[in-house]
C-alpha cells in the first residue's frame, strides 16, 4: 500500500492558506517540526525577531506579531513561490501598521523554507528590519 506524501509545495502552500485564512497560531505552529531552524533577522528592539528552534516559539513569534501590527491594514503580495526539492522562496510584499505608533511601512520579502516530510524544519524571513525597526521607534 502507497502512502500519500506531502510534497513541498502542499506544506508551503497550506502555511500561506493558514496565515491568509487567520488561522489560530497553535494550528499554523503545527506545520512546523518540533526541532526547527528559524531566523527573521532584525533589530532587538522589535520583540519578533530572532533565532527560534522550537514549534511552540512559531505560535509565540505569530502572537507577538499580531500584537504589534494593525492586523486590518495588512496587505500581503505574493509575486512568485519557487521550488526546488525540499526548498521554496517566496517572493512579495508586506504592507504593515504599526499598532504603536501607527505609522505604516512597505517593502519587498523573501521567505526560504526548507520542508522535511510534512513538516517545515527550516525558516527565514528576509524584510527591511531598518524600516521596521524605524516604523516601530517613539
Amino acid at each position: 500500500m502507497e502512502v500519500d506524501t506531502m510534497t513541498t509545495r502542499d506544506v508551503v502552500e497550506q502555511f500561506f492558506g493558514m496565515v491568509g485564512g487567520g488561522a489560530n497560531p497553535d494550528d499554523i505552529a503545527m506545520l512546523f517540526s518540533d526541532d526547527l531552524d528559524w531566523d527573521v533577522p532584525g533589530s532587538p528592539s522589535i520583540p519578533w525577531t530572532g533565532r527560534r528552534s522550537k514549534r511552540a516559539d512559531v505560535a509565540d513569534y505569530l502572537r507577538t506579531l499580531g500584537a504589534n501590527i494593525v492586523p486590518e491594514e495588512n496587505v500581503d503580495e505574493i509575486e512568485a513561490i519557487l521550488y526546488d526539492g525540499d526548498n521554496a522562496v517566496m517572493l512579495g510584499r508586506f504592507g504593515r501598521v504599526a499598532r504603536n505608533t501607527g505609522r505604516r511601512y512597505e517593502m519587498a520579502v523573501a521567505m526560504h523554507f526548507q520542508v522535511s516530510g510534512d513538516k517545515i524544519i527550516k525558516f527565514r524571513l528576509y524584510e527591511d528590519s531598518f524600516q521596521v525597526a524605524n516604523a516601530y521607534a517613539e
